[in-house]
């Protein structure tokens, strides 16, 4: 082996071509996703290996690597070289090849097996098992079962490692190839070369924009159907990501030309492909045309179709006095109930299926709590349920009574779909729904799917809230459609009356501004006003911003004693900016959480350390964890791209491709907040966030503390985003389909 172009020096002149070959001695560091390196390589001319640093899809002790690059000297680990490229070979010599098959690179090939092979073959193993497996037979102990074994290991493993070479000319990583390859099987490079815009669809993290990319050096048209109906499906699901069910069709051709730079013809012609295809749906919605992804329309309709279906029949409680039910649960619970209320548990006990909607303080609990002891007293089997688990946790506690997260009850099925739908019901007579606001019109589809024929519903929610963070307006929907009897709240009780951050957010949701507090009062709603003297917008943000973290790090845990991590809860209502999510976070985590953390781990642009808050972003069946799930970080390995997240007191590992889906949860949007409550709230409020401030964000964010709230930041923001009742409205059909009964 050798250093070329050296000087007598196995390093080398600092030149940019230099070239160097060698062979792996350990990989010290792999990043699967990115492929970048670290590698300690064996090469002619030193005595002790030197290291490599650049990028590969995949590599393994033994393999010969040939790099192009430059030397140069590193302050603490000494002389290194920075390879642009960077290509394997498998091995040729026999410890080569040792080393090669002892890594652990094939699932069935340990380091006894390996030295067996190589004893028997010597250089030639490779090509025995590239080319002739079948005289692994002549290896003593080797039956049909460790044959086959064997044979199919490293046919797995070539496989992928060609879907990896494959996919690294196309800049994807190793845990991207192997998940293309899971996919497709042995065809996956056929398939890609085909339509690399299946990609998109069916590969989690590969999106339109990569498939795109790779569709170009492949030599796709710009102007190809396959491109065009694969943009317009891409086009159509953004648009939809805004939490619309459909899009009108003037509107996606609109887009699709302006993103795609190919003809009105050519969409058109991918429009209706798609809508003969059945990926795509078309249906009349105010009085223009609408196109659907097929998911969602059949969602809607599934909605509609169940929510008549559970409408018919007998009451799973029979026939109830409910004067006397009223007067039952007074006694029992030794409560005076309002006639408000009174008439809400006489109206939810009459009918199979019911609403019952209000804000906060209004006495939603005690009415879902009065009906669940009636039924409960029939001997009527219910069942509890809302969509996040801390929404699930609230429900449980108020009510005394089981709840779990909608996606735990229906039971997730590894072949795709829950397991509990139509065909294997729900093994109860009454199903409770709450924080129903947030559930988007996919998940209340499969929920209402799965409910049997004889039980009853309650949906539960306010209205007045943000709407789901997918897809849809269920609550709304169900509400506006007035074929579902609904009980509207709207009388504040005498303890819920004491408190400012109830009384504000009714305040909030009637269009007016909340009451401040009076010098020196102590109580559990405040306004810190921030100085703006006709600054710029950037510099009274710099100032909430530092208000804000002196808030959360000091004021409050000093002034209240709440943890500043456990109980404060930032919401906020940008994703960027110096008062967004990401920046917020990434500030707070240094105050919070950085002096006593030595183990770290970095992901693309995010890190994580031991005592991180964090938060899950997508559903994920296996690990049974699911978006808006929060935890907390417990454990870090940085060699091993690994860290344990506690859930409730439920540990889960994360590693490799699996960050991806994790969050620093110091500060969230105020849309990812629902659904849950927390004991102090801190939001800021500035004219940065013009077009995002509106009544229902911000009443949304009011009504999430549960202890304490206090806005920080600009008194005419928030008068702004009290006054401006915004709430753009989704398009959906679900109102319009109740009506029709289908």
């Amino acid at each position: 082996m050798h250093a070329a172009q050296n000087n007598g020096n196995a390093y080398g002149r600092a030149s940019k071509n230099n070239s160097l070959t060698g062979t792996v001695h350990i990989v010290t560091f792999h990043n699967s996703e990115t492929g970048y390196c670290v590698l300690r390589v064996n090469i002619e001319g030193s005595k002790d290996p030197v290291t490599v640093l650049g990028k590969a899809s995949s590599v393994t002790p033994g393999e010969h690597i040939d790099c192009i690059g430059e030397w140069s000297n590193h302050a603490k680990h000494g002389m290194q070289f920075k390879a642009k490229s960077l290509k394997t070979k498998a091995p040729t010599n026999v410890d080569g090849i040792l080393k090669y098959l002892s890594s652990g690179m094939v699932k069935d090939i340990g380091p006894k097996m390996a030295q067996r092979l190589v004893d028997k073959w010597g250089e030639k193993t490779l090509d025995v098992l590239d080319n002739h497996p079948e005289r692994l037979k002549d290896l003593p102990g080797i039956g049909p079962k460790r044959y086959s074994q064997l044979v199919g290991a490293w046919k797995e493993q070539s496989e992928i490692r060609d879907v990896m070479l494959f996919l690294q000319k196309y800049g994807l990583g190793t845990a991207r190839a192997v998940a293309v390859y899971k996919e497709y099987g042995d065809g996956a490079i056929k398939k890609v070369e085909a339509n690399p815009y299946r990609l998109a669809t069916d590969i989690a993290g590969i999106g339109f924009k990569i498939a795109d990319e790779i569709a170009v050096k492949l030599g796709i048209p710009h102007d190809s159907d396959i491109r065009a109906n694969a943009g317009v499906q891409h086009i159509l699901k953004e648009m939809t990501g805004a939490g619309h069910c459909a899009i009108p069709r003037d509107e996606l051709i609109r887009e699709s030309k302006l993103a795609l730079g190919i003809p009105e013809t050519t969409i058109q012609r991918a429009i209706t492909d798609g809508l003969e295809g059945g990926q795509l749906k078309q249906d009349t919605i105010d009085g223009a045309a609408h196109v659907y992804p097929s998911k969602l329309f059949f969602a809607e309709r599934q909605v509609a179709r169940h929510l008549n279906r559970l409408k018919q029949g007998d009451l799973p409680w029979g026939e109830i006095l409910l004067d006397k039910a009223v007067e039952w649960v007074q006694q029992r619970n030794e409560i005076q109930l309002a006639e408000s209320q009174k008439a809400a548990i006489t109206k939810t006990l009459s009918n199979k299926v019911s609403v019952i909607t209000g804000g906060p303080g209004v006495g939603k609990t005690t009415i879902s709590r009065s009906v669940l002891d009636v039924i409960e007293a029939k001997k009527v089997r219910v069942t509890l349920c809302a969509p996040t688990g801390r929404a699930a946790k609230r429900l449980a506690e108020s009510t005394g009574r089981r709840a779990s997260t909608i996606h735990r009850l229906l039971e997730f099925n590894p072949g795709g779909g829950f397991k509990h739908c139509e065909d294997d019901p729900l093994d109860t007579d009454f199903v409770l729904i709450d924080e129903a606001s947030m559930v988007d019109v996919a998940l209340m589809a499969a929920l209402l799917k799965a409910v049997p024929d004889h039980a009853a519903v309650v949906i539960v929610g306010d209205r007045d809230q943000l709407p789901s963070v997918g897809e849809g307006s269920v609550l709304r929907d169900v509400i506006a459609s007035e074929k579902i009897p609904t009980v509207h709240l709207t009388q504040i009780f005498r303890q819920a009356a004491g408190s400012k951050i109830i009384t504000n957010a009714h305040l909030i949701n009637s269009g007016k501004m909340p009451i401040k507090q009076q010098s020196g009062e102590q109580t559990d709603f405040y306004f810190f006003g921030i100085e703006e003297n006709d600054d710029e917008p950037s510099v009274v943000a710099d100032r909430v911003f530092h208000a804000l973290v002196a808030a959360v790090s000091e004021r409050i845990p000093q002034k209240f004693g709440f943890d500043p991590i456990k109980d404060i809860q930032v919401l906020t209502a940008m994703n960027n900016g110096q008062l967004g999510v990401k920046f917020l976070n990434n500030a707070l985590q240094e105050r919070l959480n950085s002096s006593h953390n030595q183990f770290r781990l970095k992901r693309n642009d995010l890190t994580f350390a031991t005592g991180d808050k964090v938060i899950q972003r997508r559903n994920d069946y296996d690990k049974d964890v699911f978006n808006g799930d929060m935890g907390y970080v417990t454990r870090v390995i940085p060699k091993e791209n690994t860290l344990m997240v506690n859930f409730e007191g439920r540990s889960v590992i994360y590693a490799g491709g699996d960050l991806d889906s994790l969050s620093l949860a110091y500060a969230k949007s105020i849309h990812r907040s629902q659904g849950s409550e927390y004991p102090v709230v801190v939001i800021p409020v500035t004219t940065q966030h013009t077009m995002m401030l509106e009544r229902q964000l911000i009443y949304t964010g009011v009504t999430r503390g549960k202890q304490l709230v206090v806005v920080i930041g600009q008194e005419r923001a928030l008068e702004m985003a009290v006054k401006k009742a915004k709430s753009l409205k989704r398009k959906t059909n679900l109102s319009n389909l109740l009506q029709k009964s289908l």
